[in-house]
């Protein structure tokens, strides 16, 4: 398959806009249903409940069965950066090969300490290329810590720091690696990009829903979270030879690269060996369980602050300690400095 697809070449400089008409005239685009989310966390104060957020979840076992579910996990939606770690799959498969920390960085959505972008940056003199490669937007570093630090040294968003540097620098390497042109990589009929397609559709097990860009430039591969769930059961129990097997040991061996110092990604895995775990924008969060469990669960509002207490809240319906989970389960709502409520997850099972 490999060089069938090095026999697609797209054109230097092509846009996505083919992509953007063809998807702009479908019934899906024009008028998209509503899924039927349900409510998934809840904040209180002093006794009432002041504030809810809606979403879907689903945890599918190693055999496929589905273990339990909530609202509605056939609907397609766009995983985000949760794909970074099938994306680094697919690059594997083409010949990528790094150092641990490095591939845990290709599948990254990183702070933007200086360990994530001397990494970016490594991983492109590796395959003597510097960060003019680099097709991805520019930001500032993505870690609250690290954006002040970067700020107050008087630096402007850049492409290495945006925190998807690492996955962009890895595609531009798989490029070298495979004679494939550098520039444009990002073009959905990249050859690269094809193989990217490929692989997540197979590990999910389905086509997918529809297409856009992501907020980095990448093409984004619509999904619902039951075929995500089952691609991260595959990532979280396949052998360490395999590619799949390869970036889950990389994220769960070094949890800091995935996403950074008090990120709760990185918390999570330290919390429980063997657990998978990656965030995505748009209130996600997937999980794969060494057993070949698979979680996947979206925030319809996409409020980051709730993916937490719902998927601590799963884990622990799965039968994992809960004392390991514990200070990441709830936030404490204050009120005059004090703790007057609290954010924790919903009874979403209640009537499942």
């Amino acid at each position: 398959m490999i060089q069938q697809l090095k026999e697609v070449m797209p054109t230097p400089h092509a846009t996505h806009s083919a992509l953007h008409e063809s998807a702009a005239t479908t019934p899906a685009a024009t008028n998209p249903p509503t899924p039927r989310h349900v409510p998934l966390a809840e904040q209180t104060r002093d006794g009432l409940v002041e504030s809810i957020h809606y979403g879907s979840l689903i945890a599918v076992g190693p055999d496929g069965d589905t273990l339990l579910q909530a609202g509605e996990p056939d609907a397609a939606f766009y995983p985000r950066s949760s794909l970074k770690p099938l994306q680094a799959v697919a690059m594997i498969r083409a010949g990528l090969k790094l150092p641990e920390n490095l591939l845990a960085l290709t599948a990254a959505s990183h702070s933007g300490a200086a360990m994530h972008l001397d990494g970016a940056a490594r991983i492109l003199e590796m395959h003597g290329l510097d960060e003019s490669a680099l097709e991805n937007s520019t930001d500032l570093p993505y870690g609250t810590a690290e954006r002040e630090a970067w700020l107050r040294a008087g630096g402007k968003p850049t492409q290495l720091a945006q925190n998807c540097s690492g996955k962009h620098a890895s595609m531009a390497a798989t490029c070298v690696i495979n004679g494939w042109p550098v520039q444009g990589y990002l073009h959905p009929e990249h050859p690269l990009q094809l193989l990217v397609r490929d692989t997540i559709t197979e590990l999910t097990g389905e086509d997918a829903a529809a297409v856009s860009t992501d907020g980095c430039g990448t093409p984004l591969f619509a999904h619902s979270l039951h075929g995500m769930a089952r691609a991260y059961g595959r990532l979280a129990a396949a052998d360490n030879e395999t590619a799949e097997g390869q970036v889950a040991h990389a994220m769960r061996t070094f949890p800091e690269m995935v996403a950074g110092e008090g990120r709760d990604v990185t918390a999570i895995m330290r919390a429980v060996p063997g657990l998978l775990a990656k965030d995505g924008f748009e209130g996600l969060q997937l999980i794969g369980l060494r057993n070949g469990t698979g979680v996947a669960i979206k925030i319809a509002d996409g409020g980051d602050r709730a993916r937490m207490p719902v998927t601590v809240r799963v884990l622990e319906e799965l039968g994992l300690d809960g004392g390991q989970l514990a200070t990441l389960a709830s936030a404490p709502v204050l009120g005059g400095g004090h703790p007057v409520g609290v954010l924790r997850a919903a009874n979403f099972l209640a009537s499942n």
